[in-house]
C-alpha cells in the first residue's frame, strides 16, 4: 500500500532532518510530506534541500502559521490527490518513535484508524513531569466520558488512517486547529462505527525546541469536546472547510 507520513512543522530546524532520517530508516518504502507554516528558523530550506536528493521527501509550504489541524487537512488533501492508501500523522520533534511506524501500518490490516498510545498497557512516557502525565491522562478520561469512546489515549498525535477512513469521517470538513483536532477525528471515526485500535508506544519529550502546547489550546479542546457531546458528528451534514493557502510544493 502506498503510504504517506505527514509531518507538520513550525520552527523545527533542530529536529526535522533527524526525524526524516528515522522515518525513512524504519519505513523505507514510505513517502514523507512536510507541511511547514513558514518557519522563520529555516525549517523549509532544510527540507527542500533534502527533497532534492531524496524523491521520497516533499515539502508543502503554507503562507502563515495556521495550526495543527489546518496543516493536517492540507496534508490529507495532498494524500488524496496523489493516490496514497495509508496516511500517518507524526510530530517532527522526535517524540513519536519511528520504530513503531511498521506496527501502525501492519495493524491497519484489521482497523480503520490506529493510534500510537502512551496510556495503554505497554505504553510509556519519558521525560515528563508528574503534572503533565496527570493532565494528559485526565484529558483522555474526559474524552472517554464525554464522547463515549474506549480509546485510552484520545489526544495522541501519532496515528495511521486508511484513506477510506479520511473520506468516511469527512476529514476535510474538520474545524479544529489545535490538539483538539486529534479528538475531533477520533470522535468522527467513533460516530461512523469505524474500528479504532491502539498500539503501545514509548513517547519521549523533545530534546530541542519548545512545546507548542498552550493554555488556549487546552481550552479549545475542553470547549469543543463539550460541544461535540451536545451536537455529535453526523456524516453528510458538515460544510467543507475553507481552502488552505499554500506557497509551494516541492
Amino acid at each position: 500500500m502506498r503510504t504517506l507520513v505527514i509531518v507538520p512543522t513550525f520552527n523545527e530546524a533542530a529536529n526535522i532532518l533527524h526525524t526524516l532520517d528515522e522515518i525513512t530508516l524504519y519505513l523505507p518504502s514510505t513517502d514523507v510530506l512536510v507541511v511547514d507554516d513558514s518557519s522563520p528558523d529555516g525549517t523549509s530550506k532544510l527540507v527542500a534541500a533534502r527533497a532534492l536528493d531524496d524523491p521520497r521527501i516533499a515539502l508543502l509550504s503554507r503562507g502563515e502559521k495556521g495550526g495543527l489541524g489546518g496543516a493536517y487537512r492540507a496534508g490529507f488533501d495532498y494524500a488524496r490527490a496523489h493516490g496514497y492508501a495509508v496516511v500517518i500523522e507524526m510530530d517532527a520533534d522526535g517524540s513519536h518513535p519511528a520504530q513503531r511506524l511498521p506496527a501502525l501500518v501492519e495493524t491497519l490490516s484489521t482497523a480503520d484508524l490506529v493510534i500510537g498510545s502512551r496510556w495503554m498497557r505497554g505504553g510509556s512516557v519519558v521525560g515528563w513531569a508528574l503534572h503533565r502525565r496527570v493532565l494528559s491522562r485526565m484529558a483522555s478520561v474526559y474524552v472517554r466520558v464525554m464522547l463515549g469512546t474506549s480509546v485510552r489515549d484520545a489526544t495522541s498525535g501519532f496515528r495511521a488512517f486508511r484513506i477510506e477512513t479520511l473520506r468516511t469521517i469527512e476529514a476535510s470538513s474538520t474545524t479544529s486547529d489545535g490538539y483538539s483536532f486529534q479528538i475531533e477525528t477520533l470522535h468522527r471515526a467513533h460516530r461512523c462505527g469505524l474500528t479504532v485500535t491502539e498500539v503501545p508506544i514509548a513517547f519521549a519529550e523533545r530534546a530541542y525546541g519548545h512545546s507548542k502546547m498552550t493554555g488556549g489550546i487546552i481550552l479549545e479542546a475542553l470547549t469543543r469536546v463539550a460541544r461535540w457531546r451536545r451536537h455529535p458528528f453526523v456524516p453528510g451534514t458538515q460544510p467543507l472547510a475553507g481552502a488552505t493557502s499554500l506557497i509551494a510544493t516541492v
